[in-house]
Formats: structure tokens, C-alpha cells, sequence
């Protein structure tokens, strides 16, 4: 089936539909494909091991707050 005959085709059961049951025929465009995430580098050991040293940092430094605020 032909792009033409397929096209003939869907525009004779919309008529049908509109003829039999008096409703109307609504198209709709094609959704586009949902664009892709950008890329995110994964982790290495390294990364891990400064995020780690952050947090024992900000541990620290919470720990002196909480200890000045008393």
C-alpha cells in the first residue's frame, strides 16, 4: 500500500465516521521524538573521594558551629 492509497484510504473511513455517526474528525501532527538528556560523566574514584572529603568537611565546620552556638 502506497502512501497515496493509504492516505485514500484513511480519508474515506474519516468521511464514513462523519457520514454514520455525525462526529468530527480531529488530526493531530506528529509528537516529536523527545530530545536525549545530555550526557553525564559518571563518577570515577577520584570524584568520590573528594565528594567524601566534603562532606568531613562540612561535618566539621557544622560541629565547630554547633559547638560555638552552645
Amino acid at each position: 500500500m502506497t502512501k497515496d492509497e493509504l492516505r485514500a484510504e484513511l480519508e474515506r473511513q474519516a468521511q464514513r465516521y462523519k457520514d454514520v455517526y455525525g462526529g468530527e474528525v480531529i488530526t493531530y501532527a506528529a509528537q516529536p521524538d523527545p530530545e536525549r538528556k545530555p550526557w553525564r560523566k559518571k563518577a570515577n574514584l577520584l570524584d568520590q573521594a573528594f565528594d567524601k572529603e566534603l562532606e568531613k568537611i562540612e561535618k566539621e565546620l557544622q560541629a565547630k558551629a554547633d559547638e560555638a552556638s552552645n
